[in-house]
């Protein structure tokens, strides 16, 4: 058994008697910001299968802090799954963008508030089962209110909440976003102060 706290959280373990190796790829289907693709691969035990799965860009998350102490939240419907959601802050990245420039941008976009001081906290993966995704977690501090400046064909509501009223809705299973409930998690243990943040000012 494979004893993991002696790695350390840098992760310097021998993974090599778990590792796939791809064979060939094949391009499945080609969306407006998604690909999906079926790769042929060779297993630990030298038997041959098939992984599918979602090839994105890569998006961010910002946990925005407000002065009062309540963080900002949206509600928008998501179409997959019919309901309207409540979740952080956050968009993909545009090609070229970096994640910090995202992450200013979608929280200016999406809830009008522009950030004085800006900390990354670390990187979430949803759906490590198929997908590439990767989503970028920002904290932002130091809020000046604005103008949305939603993109054609996005609808969402900003509203704030306190951290308390945030876990609350985690705990009963109202929030169940991925990311959010992520985002939850660091928020919790940055104001309990177990988790660090570095702060740089914008």
């Amino acid at each position: 058994m494979t004893n993991l706290s002696d790695a350390g959280v840098s992760g310097a373990v021998d993974d090599s008697h778990l590792a796939e190796k791809k064979l060939s790829s094949d391009e499945i289907l080609v969306g407006n910001f998604l690909q999906i693709r079926r790769d042929t691969v060779s297993l630990p035990d030298c038997r041959h299968t098939t992984r599918e799965y979602v090839v994105h860009p890569g998006a961010v998350m910002i946990v925005a802090l407000l002065d009062d102490g309540q963080v900002v939240l949206e509600r928008q419907y998501r179409y997959p799954l019919h309901a309207v959601m409540i979740e952080f802050p956050a968009g993909k990245l545009d090609a070229g963008e970096s994640s910090f420039e995202c992450a200013r941008r979608e929280l200016r976009e999406e809830t009008g508030y522009t950030a004085r001081e800006w900390a990354k906290a670390g990187v979430l993966h949803p759906a490590i089962a198929y997908s590439t995704e990767f989503i970028d977690i920002w904290f932002a501090r130091g809020l000046t209110p604005g103008e949305q400046q939603l993109d054609s064909g996005e609808f969402l509501e900003v509203f704030s909440a306190t951290p308390e009223e945030l876990m609350k809705w985690c705990a009963s299973g109202w929030v169940t976003d991925a990311k959010t409930l992520t985002g939850m998690l660091w928020l919790s243990n940055m104001l309990s102060g177990a988790w660090t943040l570095e702060w740089q000012t914008a």
